[in-house]
């Protein structure tokens, strides 16, 4: 199936690392120009040089930036439309609030937990989709997680900055469509990343299991018997950026293998 993305600039966020890496990875392999941007330059270079190893003709740039600073976000955004154009699509990974157990919170974790997941997707959705509008064209998918409609006693201020990212994502695609603009979004349950290890640590320490235990009960409440990869996710993302997908807007798609439906 020919996707329609060869010479398509994606611009990444959290691209270094986890789903944002296989969603770099997939995008390549599509023929597409891509832009990887997140916080860390070290991993973002060990993301590009992977790529290209893997892709010697590929299109590869690579943007530093804490997104949780707008000034930031507008900076490596305007620095990869310098590079290679305008962004086509935009790929929101970037982020991820740190888990606590609901008697440890304290009221910093709830701002901390919007500016490390909800503020890292506004600051640079805000200024891509405004420039997308005047061009009357662009697609805009958020990953977002299955924690935004699944209340976890260890995800709270987390779930919260999904659960409102939902809404943006349903908002944007109402007000921007009308300009040619899709938005939606990917909500993953657990997936096998770097990202999982340190949300069952704050299982453990809740439930007071070790390690193998949390990731059996994780994996106990799947229906489809295992845990997502990264890759799986990706794919889902590829497609719905590209011509395929051409009249879904608006959605929040849970990537969870069937746990949403389950009767508790």
């Amino acid at each position: 199936m020919d996707l329609h993305l060869t010479g398509k600039h994606v611009l990444i966020t959290g691209a270094s690392k986890g789903i944002g890496f296989a969603c770099a990875q997939s995008f390549v392999q599509e023929g597409a120009i891509v832009s990887l941007v997140a916080r860390d330059l070290s991993t973002l270079q060990a993301a590009q040089q992977k790529l290209l190893a893997d892709h010697r003709s590929a299109k590869v740039g690579i943007f530093s930036a804490d997104l949780t600073d707008a000034q930031a976000a507008q900076t490596a955004l305007d620095q990869a439309r310098e590079q290679f154009g305008e962004v086509d699509v935009l790929v929101n990974s970037a982020g991820a609030a740190k888990r606590t157990p609901a008697a440890d919170l304290r009221p910093q974790d709830w701002r901390e937990a919007l500016d490390a997941k909800f503020f890292t997707y506004i600051n640079m959705l805000n200024p891509v989709v405004q420039q997308m509008a005047a061009r009357r064209s662009g697609v805009i998918i958020n990953v977002i997680g299955a924690g935004g409609k699944i209340g976890s006693p260890i995800h709270l201020p987390g779930g919260s900055a999904n659960a409102a990212l939902m809404l943006v994502t349903a908002g944007m695609a109402t007000a921007f469509g009308p300009q040619g603009v899709r938005v939606n979004a990917v909500n993953p349950g657990q997936t096998l990343t770097e990202r999982l290890q340190a949300g069952l640590q704050a299982v453990c320490r809740q439930e007071g299991i070790d390690m193998d235990e949390a990731m059996r009960r994780s994996t106990a409440k799947v229906p489809l018997g295992r845990l997502a990869t990264a890759a799986e996710i990706a794919q889902a993302v590829v497609f719905l950026a590209s011509d395929q997908a051409s009249y879904i807007t608006g959605v929040n798609i849970n990537m969870d293998g069937g746990t949403a439906g389950t009767v508790v």
